[in-house]
């Protein structure tokens, strides 16, 4: 009897131990409330940031985020994990790579932009406000990002062992092990040329952490509602994770970026790859292709 009420006897004494560490005081740059992306960027200089965000000596040139608002990623993003949107994040990764100056081209920045300049023209700024046309700086490159979520729930093997076990011993087993959870996020990011509308690169990153909730269980329902806000990871987390890994990936590959090139007629000037029924540009068939003939 005694050896059996053991098992409860700690996960109890652990769940005490964990509700007497719930109220603390207000902490300023509190550790557990903190993203993968950390700190402050104000121009080219950069404080607190992760130091494992991967940086650049020098821009490489001026970037907008591009998000598409009506994908179903941004939808779940925005509505079940009532996220901001994920430019907010990336601007400060980017920054603080000191690899892109970043514009603004978000719509309500760019409608406080146009904001100033209507009343500018209404005659309602001082003189010397200055906020006359040419001075926008263009955007070299656009930024797109997309996450794929994916959740997977670890606890069903700790519910099995829990029933192996039974009793009331083996119900703490399983208890713990319900919300035993793995939450994982890939996310993917693309760098397009504006100008010529050409991908410049794409890189994927992802990150996981699992969460260990099941305290809760063994306390009712009043110990689930105190410590189940303690427990969790936040979603969002683990995204702000993903895209950090995304965005190294891509700066690795930036480093070493040689532009891609089409022999004979160069971009957009028919390709390489002849169709029946079209001329090739001469010269231009593909590797190893046989030679059409009349």
């Amino acid at each position: 009897m005694i050896i059996s009420r053991l098992p409860l006897a700690a996960a109890v004494a652990a769940l005490l131990t964990l509700a007497g560490c719930q109220t603390t005081d207000m902490q300023l740059g509190s550790q557990s409330a903190k993203t993968m992306a950390t700190g402050s960027a104000a121009g080219g200089t950069s404080s607190g940031a992760n130091s494992q965000l991967e940086r650049c000596d020098s821009p490489l040139g001026t970037v907008s985020l591009v998000e598409n608002q009506s994908a179903g990623w941004y939808t779940v993003l925005r509505n079940e994990y009532k996220l901001p949107p994920t430019a907010t994040l990336l601007r400060l990764l980017v920054q603080q790579s000191n690899c892109f100056v970043v514009v603004e081209r978000g719509g309500a920045g760019m409608a406080a932009m146009g904001r100033e300049r209507a009343l500018m023209e209404g005659g309602d700024m001082r003189a010397g406000s200055n906020f006359g046309k040419g001075q926008m700086v263009a955007s070299d490159y656009g930024l797109s990002p997309e996450v794929i979520f994916k959740n997977d729930d670890a606890g069903g093997a700790s519910a099995a062992l829990g029933g192996l076990i039974g009793g009331r011993a083996g119900s703490v087993v399983g208890a713990l092990g319900a919300n035993l959870k793995s939450k994982e996020a890939s996310t993917l990011l693309t760098l397009v040329d504006n100008r010529s509308g050409v991908q410049i690169a794409a890189a994927e990153g992802s990150a996981s952490k699992t969460d260990f909730g099941g305290f809760g269980a063994l306390g009712g329902s009043s110990a689930a509602g105190r410590l189940g806000g303690y427990t969790n990871t936040a979603e969002g987390k683990v995204i702000a994770a993903a895209f950090m890994d995304a965005f190294n990936q891509m700066v690795i590959s930036l480093r070493d970026y040689r532009a891609q090139s089409v022999q004979g007629q160069g971009l957009g000037g028919g390709g390489r790859l002849g169709v029946d029924g079209a001329a090739a540009p001469s010269q231009t068939s593909a590797p190893g292709a046989k030679r059409r003939r009349n």
